[in-house]
């Protein structure tokens, strides 16, 4: 049974098993330091990609893992058969809402339209001031460089104040993310109105 005496990271990346090694390699060094740190862990529940990894070597580090998967997915035969707690929803929506309630914290590991479908979410919540949790991108090796520079097209052209950048951190390595989170203060922002 998951106890939540501990903060739990929720972690949104990809499910591919064709990616490039490296993905693999940090994907493991994330989910040990999430053991290693003391954090429990809430993710998409599946046994593929970087998120079976992530989940393997949080659990083989002491971290308690729910897995929060939708009943077509868990149809695949993709659910991980050593969580802590499994939670089936009916779809994408209310898995995002269940891994959202979990959270103490977010983060965006190298991911495709799943992944960033579900951050963005979590950000625009923290813009209107639904939550003030961290949300860090993993940025291994640039990969979210391009996704940042439309944000700088974003705040250029006034579709989002500049002060909005605080609302997330870009992270470039696993300790750099831990590093963060220690010192992490929420802080309240200007309503956008």
């Amino acid at each position: 049974m998951f106890s939540d005496n501990k903060k739990t990271i929720c972690v949104y990346c990809s499910s591919s098993n064709n990616l490039d090694e490296k993905f693999y390699i940090c994907s493991k060094e994330l989910g040990e330091k999430i053991g290693q740190n003391g954090y429990n862990m809430v993710y998409g529940g599946t046994t593929v990609g970087m998120m079976g990894v992530i989940a393997n070597n949080a659990i083989k580090n002491g971290a308690e893992v729910i897995g929060v998967i939708p009943e077509r997915i868990a149809s695949f035969g993709l659910k991980h058969p050593a969580l802590a707690k499994v939670v089936i929803t009916k779809d994408m929506r209310e898995r995002k809402a269940t891994m959202e309630k979990y959270a103490d914290i977010f983060i965006c590991a190298p991911g495709g339209f799943g992944t960033f479908e579900e951050v963005f979410e979590i950000l625009v919540a923290k813009q209107l001031g639904y939550h003030s949790k961290p949300i860090i991108f993993l940025n291994l090796d640039g990969y979210y460089d391009y996704m940042l520079k439309m944000f700088d097209i974003v705040y250029k052209e006034k579709f989002a104040k500049e002060e909005m950048k605080s609302l997330y951190y870009v992270a470039n390595s696993v300790n750099d993310i831990f590093s963060y989170i220690e010192t992490y203060k929420p802080q309240e922002y200007v309503h956008k109105w």
